[in-house]
């Protein structure tokens, strides 16, 4: 009898069922984590022309370009600091090099080089207390210690600001709150975001995206300078780099300015801002060229930063400064799209803004291999080609192009889940079932 139940105790319908969930569970984890290389390290991710031949991929992303854009477009490559592709497209009025784009977020990067402009002539501190430069507005009392709040930290989104803003503008004819109004609560906050610039998490912490932060930033700069934003970026950083056509602030009566589209390639308005450091550069092809290339020593020696910056300045708004689920992801003012191979990273910043504005200037710095596109008609093309291009150029994933795989296979994540739970499910019935049968009650 004893020896009865000693064979039968490795057949007991518990244990059974322990393997099939040790071994389900190891396949979960294993399918979980195959999908996760898979984005991180883009097995499957076919690049959109063979690397090393450059006019294959300028001819690729042109192609996109047309078939995908409903509005107007203007787009760049360089190589080693040299155009070597342009395409310029409309539904509408005339773009050529020299059209003014209003381009989102990118204009934090120019914002960033007017902060350390004043940095590197010894007019403010990174890192004493952002405080120590305002006299016309002040952060609110809070839980968190305001003296933590450096331009260091705000250039790096780590101040801890939850405002979580995203601005939307105000359309033709509005009035535009005035900025240190937007600063104590923006009216006009996007979607979802709080629009309330105060110290709402730990400064230093983590990285909390706040386009009020640049709004602070743009007032420190007022400040400081002693003169309007818009006249001190010109004279300080536009102008010096030849970018003769930007402006943060578009005058009356402007010409060649881009018109916007929605994604159907129906005209649009183009909106104002109390913040233009964080929403609204109006820039060109040709101007943003200029800006890519002053990010690298120039063909006739000249240095890196071109006078406006320190070339030491650059290295540091290159190194990481903020992380994301561990991974290097923001310097100053600069996003760190992907390693470039060579020790660093490739680095820019992207925009957008409604209805379907999309914009995105890249370099790498240790090539001068470089992307332009400004876009409105596609509420995402240009950071899909420039994610592209990034993989292309360093066969590295970018932060973006990883996101948007990330939510396209999620559902192929979901389906592996649940065929392995089906199957360990069906398993685990069959042997019951097999188990009844030899031994009925």
């Amino acid at each position: 009898m004893r020896s009865e139940k000693a064979d039968a105790r490795p057949h007991s319908p518990r244990r059974t069922l322990v393997w099939i969930g040790l071994t389900a569970t190891l396949l979960l984890v294993g399918w979980t984590a195959l999908v996760a290389a898979n984005l991180m390290l883009g097995w499957l991710h076919r690049p959109l022309a063979p690397r090393g031949d450059t006019s294959a991929f300028a001819t690729a992303a042109i192609a996109r370009i047309k078939h995908e854009n409903a509005g107007n477009a203007a787009f760049v490559l360089l190589d080693n600091g040299r155009v070597v592709a342009e395409h310029y497209q409309s539904a509408g009025e005339r773009v050529d090099r020299d059209t003014l784009f209003q381009v989102a977020s990118l204009s934090k990067w120019l914002t960033a080089w007017g902060v350390m402009k004043l940095a590197g002539e010894g007019r403010i501190d990174l890192d004493a207390p952002i405080s120590t430069y305002l006299t016309r507005w002040r952060l609110p009392d809070g839980a968190f210690d305001e003296d933590q709040v450096t331009a260091r930290r705000l250039v790096s989104h780590t101040a801890g600001l939850t405002d979580g803003l995203g601005y939307g503008g105000f359309e033709p004819g509005q009035t535009v709150q005035r900025l240190e109004h937007s600063l104590t609560r923006a009216s006009d906050a996007s979607p979802g975001a709080d629009g309330r610039v105060r110290v709402g998490a730990k400064p230093g912490d983590s990285f909390l995206y706040s386009g009020g932060g640049y709004a602070l930033l743009q007032l420190v700069i007022e400040e400081v300078s002693g003169e309007p934003f818009n006249d001190y970026m010109r004279r300080a950083v536009l102008s010096p780099l030849g970018m003769t056509h930007s402006t943060f602030v578009l005058p009356d009566g402007a010409t060649n300015v881009a018109q916007s589209f929605n994604e159907r390639g129906e005209a649009a308005i183009l909106y104002t801002f109390s913040a233009p450091a964080a929403a609204s550069l109006y820039t060109s092809a040709a101007d943003l060229t200029h800006f890519l290339q002053a990010n690298i020593a120039g063909a006739d020696g000249a240095p890196p930063g071109r006078g406006v910056l320190a070339p030491e300045a650059l290295a540091e708004m290159r190194r990481p400064h903020a992380y994301q689920y561990g991974i290097e992801t923001w310097g100053l003012g600069t996003i760190l799209y992907a390693p470039n191979n060579a020790g660093g990273f490739v680095v820019g910043h992207d925009g957008s803004n409604t209805p379907a504005i999309n914009t995105s200037a890249r370099i790498d710095p240790a090539t001068g291999d470089g992307i332009i596109l400004l876009e409105t008609g596609n509420a995402r093309l240009a950071t899909d080609i420039a994610g592209e291009w990034v993989f292309w150029n360093t066969g590295n994933v970018d932060l973006f192009m990883g996101a948007a795989d990330a939510q396209r296979a999620f559902p192929i994540l979901v389906a592996g889940w649940v065929i392995i739970l089906i199957s360990a499910i069906a398993i685990s019935v069959v042997v019951a079932a097999r188990r009844r049968r030899r031994h009925p009650a």
